[in-house]
């Protein structure tokens, strides 16, 4: 089964947001989730402060709804102002080196990082990952 972000390592905000999503919890658990949250909310515009109380119900499951909620949600607003500067993704709330790794991993395909996870460790040393 593939990562969560080579599933939507087409859509850069989709992959980021699954990186927050993926944040203190399993990948099992994020999948839960993710293709609804997707489904209701397709793009950062589609994301607004009234969101937020739907966002909350449906980050639920993953614990620290109510932080990943206004997470996502400030996150959406700065990637629609600073999209054209891909350069600066970690610059963007809530983008951590979790984030920015797989950002540079399965957007920009810079295998050249040294990731602290050990997911993305494995997946650069080519080993098998079971989800």
């Amino acid at each position: 089964m593939a990562l969560i972000q080579q599933e939507f390592q087409n859509d850069p905000w989709k992959m980021l947001v699954g990186c927050i999503m993926l944040n203190q919890t399993s990948n099992k658990q994020v999948r839960q989730v993710i293709y609804k949250f997707f489904e209701k909310y397709p793009t950062p515009e589609s994301i607004t402060e009234d969101s937020i109380p739907d966002i909350t119900e449906r980050l639920r499951p993953l614990g620290f709804y109510n932080r990943r909620a206004s997470t996502i949600l400030r996150f959406s607003r700065e990637y629609i102002n600073k999209e054209n500067d891909p350069k600066n993704i970690s610059s963007l709330y809530g983008i951590g080196k979790y984030a920015t790794d797989s950002y540079e991993i399965f957007i920009n395909g810079n295998t050249n990082v040294e990731p602290t996870d050990k997911i993305l460790m494995r997946y650069l040393n080519g080993e098998f990952i079971e989800q």
